[in-house]
């Protein structure tokens, strides 16, 4: 059985104060929870609606009526389990290999989607503005599929987390930047992806030192701009296709 304490401590976890005073967060679904349960992350607890098998121990499991899961569970339509996870420590960020930079990006979604690409292209360390959404909010963990637990986020003041290291090359995407196609890309540098309103803010852009866009190929040329994760999705893929051996 749940305890009415224990649901009330789940659903709090939908709030990013109470995951940063508990560090705790939650995660849905079964390929998301088999995930995470097979990586460093540190399990607290599993909530199911019928028995399912996550190799963990018995004592970290507790069947539950589809009511109360619905009661914890921060999606629309609530799956068949749910489980808790401790917050990860943030590590020092590599800089010897491709860092992505966001700048207050604020949609869950994009945010999920970009570490999960960044997964994808074997990039480990993202770094953030505090504006940026909480990486344990329970759409982007949804939207990550597990890759939260291999990439590593670290918030700051990103001007600084930027300037950390002053002799690599800081990418920033614009409008009217050179076509990343026609562009010598290095395999070493930050990448900085901006706003989905307002794009890459001043303050960022004065530490741009090379500026590259993704030009557009439509007869009308109208669409004003790219999605910032499809754009991410492009630019990274760009920069390994480039810097492939």
């Amino acid at each position: 059985m749940v305890t009415k304490n224990q649901i009330k401590l789940i659903k709090s976890l939908h709030q990013k104060k109470y995951r940063k005073e508990h560090q705790l967060f939650i995660a849905e679904g079964v390929k998301v929870i088999g995930e995470l349960v097979q990586s460093s992350l540190v399990l607290e607890h599993i909530y199911c609606t019928e028995t399912l098998n996550f190799n963990v121990s018995p004592d970290k499991v507790t069947l539950v009526s589809k009511d109360d899961l619905k009661k914890m569970s921060a999606l629309n339509t609530t799956s068949n389990c749910l489980a808790v996870f401790h917050c990860m420590q943030e590590k020092e960020v590599d800089y010897s290999d491709l860092v992505v930079a966001l700048d207050d990006i604020r949609d869950p979604g994009n945010l999920g989607t970009i570490i999960r690409l960044c997964d994808w292209f074997g990039i480990k360390h993202i770094i953030c503005t505090n504006e940026t959404v909480d990486v344990y909010n329970p759409k982007v963990v949804q939207a990550t599929m597990g890759s939260i637990a291999r990439v590593n986020l670290v918030y700051g003041d990103l001007p600084s987390l930027i300037q950390a290291e002053s002799d690599i090359a800081v990418y920033g995407t614009f409008m009217d930047g050179d076509n990343i196609y026609e562009k010598t890309l290095s395999n070493k540098g930050i990448i900085v992806m901006g706003n989905e309103a307002n794009g890459i803010s001043s303050t960022i852009e004065s530490l741009v030192t090379e500026r590259i866009a993704i030009p557009r190929y439509g007869n009308l040329q109208q669409t004003e701009s790219l999605n910032v994760a499809m754009a991410a999705s492009i630019v990274l893929s760009e920069f390994r296709r480039h810097n492939f051996k």
